[in-house]
């Protein structure tokens, strides 16, 4: 079956079975801190009702509230260290969902995207991607049900077992328009549910693409024409419609004498700042996993007759507002590395560098286009910022780096896969 957000197993003690001698040792250490601590309070004498009442409360929480916050630092930064690939991450998620104690040590040790490299919870979805290396990834496109899936991976495994699923797409058609809504699951793509993390819309000519996006960018601005947006929400009801924000644009250029040759295509992200490619720039790095875990992790406590879930959703991610998004900056511009054509061969080729290995009209990769009054060094503006590529029948590569989200580069790959009778 394939690894879903949050998908856990936990015991009915509320702890996750781990993996590993690092992990065990760290198990065995805590259940051995638990027993003294349970010890040290059965040769308490009784508690007044109220203070009894207000214990039991705080056992709630979990077994593992009542230890020290420099030994939980110390596990916890053990499992971040070890764990390092999915479906191992895990461990890190289940830390998460002990209780609010380890919760709130998760959130220091959990670094962001950009920092540490490593995908963990669903906001890394919409986090900029490491600098110094792509995220590689693969989708899936499963042509019966208009269902794109992107993984997290080189290639797919041999049984599909290892394969983490980061997020889903359908192709939805009503009347003469069609969309693409994203999801984190594959099972539901209600833009009302908390799992909808955005859409794809494309124009009649399938020449232009708006990326909308749930959730308010950091530092953008709501365009005056438009609704205010709320910057700082608690939680938004899965019932409620979600917002949807003008994040980019993808456009295609008009191929009006149908000459053959690659697509030509430029993306403008309304939301990142051109100057953040930069050494020292910085791109706008939502910090959700903070209200994510605080408000939509419950704790793994048991109940009678009842087995705890933990479910990661999406619902920090949203707003209840919608409208378009900029930065008060001049905004990111990328563009298609143009390619070459090779004589041999007779087609148009890139190096993609062992990734691509069928030729395809969806192939691309794109490249920062910046004005030269910026002082973008060249180096920056050579550098692949993301490429897409067939390898077999339906299934791509996908591999993104900073200042690029996975939820971005997805939607933008997701226009290679729409009709566009004007571009060929």
């Amino acid at each position: 079956m394939t690894p879903e957000h949050g998908e856990l197993d936990p015991l009915a003690s509320g702890w996750k079975r781990c993996e590993g001698n690092v992990i065990v040792s760290c198990v065995i250490f805590i259940e051995l801190a638990f027993l003294n601590y349970t010890d040290a309070e059965e040769q308490q004498p009784p508690q007044p009702p109220q203070q009894r009442q207000g214990q039991e409360q705080q056992q709630q929480q979990g077994r593992g509230a009542h230890l020290p916050r420099e030994l939980l630092l110390d596990v916890i930064q053990r499992v971040e260290a070890s764990e390092a690939t999915w479906p191992a991450r895990r461990q890190v998620v289940a830390c998460a969902a002990v209780c609010r104690s380890w919760r709130e040590v998760t959130k220091e040790v959990v670094k962001t995207l950009e920092e540490c490299g490593r995908i963990t919870f669903p906001i890394s979805l919409k986090q900029p991607g490491p600098r110094e290396h792509p995220v590689q990834c693969f989708v899936r496109r499963d042509r019966a049900t208009s269902t794109y899936l992107l993984y997290l991976g080189l290639s797919p495994s041999l049984h599909g077992e290892n394969d983490k699923l980061l997020l889903a797409a359908r192709k939805i058609r009503r009347a003469a328009r069609t969309s693409f809504v994203i999801s984190l699951v594959s099972n539901d793509f209600s833009q009302s549910s908390s799992t909808y993390v955005g859409k794809l819309k494309p124009n009649f000519l399938g020449t232009k693409f708006t990326i909308f996006d749930s959730q308010p960018p950091c530092d953008a601005v709501v365009l005056p024409n438009n609704r205010p947006s709320k910057r700082h929400f608690k939680q938004v009801s899965p019932r409620l419609p979600l917002g949807n924000y003008n994040v980019a644009t993808v456009s295609y250029e008009l191929t009006v004498l149908r000459n053959r040759g690659p697509r030509r295509m430029q993306c403008t992200m309304h939301s990142i700042p051109a100057l953040c490619i930069q050494e020292g720039g910085k791109a706008p790095t939502p910090t959700g996993i903070i209200h994510s875990i605080d408000e939509q992790v419950p704790t793994l406590s048991t109940s009678k007759g009842k087995e705890p879930a933990v479910e990661f959703s999406s619902t920090s991610l949203s707003a209840d507002l919608s409208g378009p998004v900029c930065t008060n900056e001049v905004p990111l511009v990328l563009k298609n590395k143009a390619p070459r054509w090779h004589e041999q061969l007779q087609c148009w080729c890139l190096n993609f560098r062992g990734r691509v290995t069928v030729a395809s009209v969806k192939n691309f990769q794109l490249v920062a286009s910046v004005d030269p009054s910026l002082g973008i060094p060249p180096a920056e503006q050579e550098k692949v910022i993301l490429q897409f590529g067939k390898i077999g029948k339906d299934i791509f590569t996908m591999d993104y780096r900073y200042p690029l989200s996975a939820f971005q580069a997805f939607a933008i790959c997701l226009t290679s896969f729409d009709t566009k009778p004007a571009c060929e």
